[in-house]
């Protein structure tokens, strides 16, 4: 063996802990702001994401997630004219976007058909009529969620409760809504 082969060696050893494994790397530095931002919001996100999700687990896990994508589009959040708006809503729509999927996954493993048939839905539906319905959230608030204008939301619930009513085949079932009336235009006639 060679000395500098040798010496790689011993370098490696020296770098073991003791039970023999390696040591984490150093991780990365982060922004001076984004570290006074994560310090500052981190517990209001968690205690927001705790709310709407229930168990610690699964708040650390959205809270985490939404600082990723925090730190993803620090830079152009940076020239934002309200930094706190934007993270905020970064916040929100990862921990909604996580209710929803835990809303789905337990839905497909219900034996309620209803349940079932929800869960099947084309994914833009199935988002609209739980946020509309289930989680009770109002058509400004889901419209702002899915990035979609209300009417667009009403569309959705309305075609969601169509495809609900074909699959469970039960009369009556897709007039039983609280949705908003539709606005339509009054026609003007000519004359």
């Amino acid at each position: 063996m060679s000395p500098t082969e040798s010496s790689k060696k011993r370098t490696l050893v020296n770098n073991l802990f003791e039970d023999g494994s390696l040591p984490v790397r150093t991780p990365l530095s982060l922004p001076l702001e984004f570290e006074a931002h994560y310090i500052t919001n981190q517990e209001a996100y968690h205690q927001y994401a705790l709310v709407h999700l229930g168990t610690f687990e699964a708040a650390e896990e959205a809270v985490h997630r939404a600082f990723l994508e925090t730190l993803r589009h620090w830079d152009e959040l940076l020239t934002e004219s309200n930094l706190q708006q934007q993270t905020w809503a970064i916040v929100r729509r990862v921990v909604i976007s996580q209710a929803l999927l835990h809303t789905q996954a337990r839905l497909t493993d219900s034996d309620d058909r209803l349940h079932q048939a929800l869960a099947h839905l084309p994914s833009k539906q199935f988002d609209a009529l739980v946020l509309r319905y289930w989680m009770r959230k109002s058509t400004d608030d889901v419209a702002w969620y899915m990035g979609i204008t209300d009417s667009t939301v009403d569309y959705r619930c309305r075609r969601g409760r169509e495809r609900l009513y074909q699959v469970l085949n039960r009369p009556g079932q897709a007039k039983k809504t609280d949705a908003t009336p539709r606005r339509t235009r009054k026609k003007v006639s000519g004359t």
